[in-house]
C-alpha cells in the first residue's frame, strides 16, 4: 500500500521543478549562455521559451530527472522579461532583467546588511531607505546560511528588487557595489549573496580540496571535534550548504571579504589557501577566470591594538592578491573610526563596496582612466638616520605632504618607533626623485620600516585617486 501511494506521488509531483534561485525577479547575466536547470519525470523532455526571443530550448530529463539548458542572454536591459518551463504542465517566470550577476561571499562584514546587525549600524541606512528607489535594476538573493554535510542542490531563497521595503536586508558592501556600477554602466545588477558570518577560508574548501591541502578531519565528527566551540568556524559544511546551490548560475565575478576567522594563521598558510578556493569556486562555476575582488580586513584590536596578528593576515591577503590572477583588494586601512577598536563591523560600509565596484569597473568593464588600485610600497633607501621610500600606485599624486600618520622605524634592536614622515624632493641623477623621508629621534641607524603594521592603527596617505596606502613592513621579523 505505501509503495503504491509513493508511485501515486511521484506522478502527481511530475511537473517540471527549479531550484529556488529560479524564480521571478531574478537576474541573468547578459550576452551569454545563462544555465537554467531543474528536475523533471525521468525521461521528460522539458521545453524552455524565452519572452526575447523565438528561440526554444529543450532538454531531456535524465534517470535521476535532472536536465539543464543553455540560453542566449539578450544585452542588459531594464525591460522585464519572461522564461516558459513546459514538460507538459507550463510554469512562467516574471520581472526577469539581463544585466550582470555577483556574488557576495565571505564571513559577516559582507553579511553585514545595510540596516546593521546588532549594535552594529552602518552609515547612513535611513538615507539608503529614502534613495532605494532610484536604483531601479537592481536585485538580491539571499542563500540560507546552513551547514551540510553533503553538497546541496537547492535552497530555500527568492529574488528581491531594492525598495525602500527591501533595501535594508542586502548586503551592505554588496549594495554599495551594485549602487556604483548601476550608475556608472546604466544596467542592472544582481547579487547573489552566499556567505555566512565567522566562517574561515576553510568553511568554503571542498572535501577533496581539505583531504589534499590541510589537515582538517572532513566527517562530521572529526568536524564538530577540531572546532568544538564555534559552528561557524567549521569546515566544508558551509560550502556544502551555503555555496554549492548556486554553481550552476551563470555569473559574471565573485566579491569576497573575509579573513577574521582566520587571523593566527601561520607563514603562507591564509594566501595559498585563499588562491586553493578560488581555484575551486572558478572550477565549479565553468566559466573561466572569472574576476575575483576581495576586501582586506579592517583594523581592529585583537586584544591588543599594538599587536601585529591582524596586520600579519593583512599581508597574507596582500600576498593573495599577488597570486591570485585576474583578481584585487581594496585596502580599507582608513575605513574604521578611532572608536571602532573592539568593533569587528566597521560602520563604513559604503567605501568598501564603492572600492570594490572601482576594481570591476577598471579591471572587467574597462573604465580605465578609473584610479581602482592602492598605492603600495615600491622600495626603500637608508641615507644615516633618514628613510627614504617609494611607492607603486600613487596615480601620479600623494595625498599630502605634511601631517604624514602610521610610520614606524627600527633599528638591529628590532624595536620600532613612531617616525616622522614627509614629503621630499630627492636630487639624483639629474632629476628631482619625489620620496617620503621617514626620521625617528629614537632610531639612529634606522634598518626597517612598518607602516600601519599593527592590530589597530589608522593611517592617513593616500594616492591620487583618494585610495589608501596598503599597510606593510619591510623586515621579515
Amino acid at each position: 500500500m505505501v509503495s503504491a501511494l509513493v508511485v501515486m506521488t511521484a506522478g502527481l509531483q511530475a511537473k517540471v521543478r527549479l531550484p529556488h534561485i529560479l524564480c521571478d525577479n531574478m537576474v541573468l547575466q547578459q550576452n551569454t549562455e545563462a544555465r537554467l536547470w531543474g528536475w523533471a519525470k525521468a525521461g521528460k523532455t522539458v521545453r524552455v521559451e524565452v519572452s526575447w526571443s523565438d528561440e526554444a530550448y529543450t532538454a531531456k530529463a535524465g534517470k535521476d530527472g535532472k536536465w539543464l539548458v543553455k540560453v542566449k542572454t539578450p544585452a542588459a536591459s531594464y525591460t522585464p522579461l519572461q522564461i516558459t518551463f513546459d514538460d507538459g504542465d507550463r510554469l512562467t517566470l516574471s520581472n526577469i532583467l539581463s544585466g550582470e550577476v555577483w556574488v557576495c561571499a565571505g564571513q559577516s562584514n559582507m553579511e553585514m546588511p545595510v540596516k546593521g546587525f546588532g549594535n552594529c549600524p552602518v552609515d547612513g541606512y535611513n538615507d539608503e531607505v529614502v534613495n532605494a528607489r532610484q536604483y531601479r535594476g537592481i536585485h538580491y538573493v539571499k542563500i540560507p546560511s546552513i551547514m551540510r554535510v553533503e553538497p546541496q542542490e537547492d535552497a530555500q531563497c527568492e529574488w528581491k528588487e531594492v525598495s525602500a521595503q527591501t533595501v535594508g536586508d542586502a548586503s551592505a558592501t554588496g549594495y554599495f557595489f551594485a549602487q556604483v556600477v548601476n550608475r556608472a554602466l546604466d544596467i542592472p545588477v544582481g547579487l547573489i549573496m552566499a556567505n555566512k558570518g565567522g566562517s574561515r577560508v576553510e568553511s568554503w574548501l571542498t572535501k577533496e580540496n581539505l583531504e589534499k591541502y590541510t589537515n582538517e578531519p572532513t566527517d562530521s565528527a572529526g568536524i564538530v571535534r577540531f572546532k568544538p566551540q564555534w559552528d561557524y568556524h567549521r569546515a566544508l559544511l558551509w560550502g556544502n550548504g551555503t555555496f554549492n546551490p548556486i554553481l550552476n548560475y551563470t555569473v559574471k565575478g565573485i566579491l569576497y571579504y573575509q579573513g577574521c576567522s582566520n587571523v593566527g594563521d601561520p607563514g603562507n598558510q591564509y594566501s595559498e589557501r585563499l588562491k586553493i578556493l578560488v581555484d575551486q569556486w572558478r572550477t565549479q562555476f565553468g566559466l573561466g577566470e572569472i574576476p575575483f575582488y576581495f576586501v582586506e580586513i579592517a583594523p581592529y584590536w585583537y586584544d591588543d591594538v599594538k599587536g601585529d596578528w591582524g596586520a600579519r593576515l593583512r599581508e597574507q591577503q596582500f600576498r593573495a592578491s599577488k597570486i591570485i590572477p585576474n583578481s584585487g583588494l581594496v585596502c580599507t586601512n582608513d575605513l574604521v573610526y578611532p572608536y571602532e577598536t573592539q568593533q569587528i563591523h566597521p560602520a563604513q560600509k559604503r567605501q568598501v563596496g564603492q572600492r570594490l565596484a572601482f576594481l570591476a569597473l577598471n579591471k572587467t568593464y574597462g573604465m580605465t582612466s578609473l584610479g581602482c588600485e592602492s598605492p603600495s610600497f615600491k622600495d626603500m633607501r637608508i641615507v644615516g638616520d633618514t628613510v627614504h621610500i617609494h611607492l607603486a600606485n600613487d596615480l601620479g599624486a600623494i595625498s599630502r605632504f605634511e601631517g604624514i600618520e602610521g610610520f614606524e622605524l627600527a633599528g638591529d634592536d628590532r624595536v620600532f618607533h613612531p617616525a616622522k614622515a614627509e614629503h621630499f624632493w630627492q636630487p639624483g641623477g639629474g632629476y628631482w626623485d619625489e620620496t617620503i623621508r621617514l626620521t625617528s629621534p629614537e632610531v639612529k641607524h634606522p634598518v626597517a620600516v612598518r607602516y600601519c603594521f599593527r592590530n589597530f592603527q589608522i593611517g592617513n596617505l593616500k594616492n591620487a585617486a583618494g585610495l589608501p596606502l596598503f599597510p606593510f613592513r619591510t623586515d621579515e621579523w
